[in-house]
């Protein structure tokens, strides 16, 4: 299995529990944006405990970056981060995953769920290829929002923030379910990008599929 030892170079929040990390990139290190990297980190008791960190980075940038959620109930990886600072040394993994970007469509995140889609707009976004693209980001509150600056500069309109527990001015109260999918999508042969829990990816796309897409348009974690 290929591992790479590399050091932090940075760390910071992005929400109050979602962590930024950027780290060293080793020589040749390529992936795809969507994809995602094992992580352990590089401490006795800790080398073979893995988390799975989705790239926020882009494969040209001279650095790697990730963005994590942290779970502090979990004692794992993750909340270990909320220790780790620059200098520190982290262990990079095989590079998997299964969402790539198959050409226009809709993006449906939920939480932390929307890191896959970070490196891809991002990436059509450099390209000046991002305006035929839309993105429904869902989040219990517009605090929990991650990159929303970002991603209102990047994709103007085509950017909608729906929250789940509390209103605010420029986020939509509501949950991404059939209801709301039907009221704001009118082209269901489309592609369709979903990332975010297990039971958010599950009813979003059986909620899909009732209102007419495709399977074989439906781009998520296999």
């Amino acid at each position: 299995m290929e591992k790479h030892i590399v050091k932090v170079l940075e760390t910071n929040y992005v929400t109050h529990d979602v962590r930024r990390m950027v780290v060293e990139k080793p020589a040749g290190y390529k992936y795809i944006s969507g994809q995602a990297t094992d992580v352990s980190l590089n401490l006795p008791g800790w080398t073979e405990k893995l988390s799975s960190f989705t790239f926020t980075s882009l494969n040209d940038w001279e650095f790697l970056e990730f963005m994590t959620k942290i779970y502090p109930e979990r004692h794992g990886v993750t909340d270990h981060l909320t220790k780790i600072k620059a200098g520190s040394e982290i262990i990079l993994h095989e590079v998997f995953g299964t969402i790539q970007y198959q050409g226009p469509g809709v993006f449906l995140a939920g939480g932390a769920g929307v890191t896959p889609f970070v490196s891809i707009l991002r990436g059509l976004y450099s390209d000046n290829n991002v305006q035929n693209n839309r993105l429904y980001f869902s989040n219990k509150t517009a605090e929990d929002v991650i990159l929303e600056d970002e991603f209102r500069k990047m994709l103007k309109k085509n950017f909608v923030s729906v929250i789940t527990r509390a209103d605010k001015s420029g986020h939509k109260e509501h949950r991404i379910d059939k209801e709301f999918l039907e009221k704001h999508i009118t082209d269901f042969s489309q592609n369709f990008y979903i990332c975010g829990p297990d039971a958010f990816v599950e009813d979003i796309k059986n909620a899909l599929v009732l209102l007419g897409a495709g399977e074989e348009n439906l781009v998520f974690e296999k």
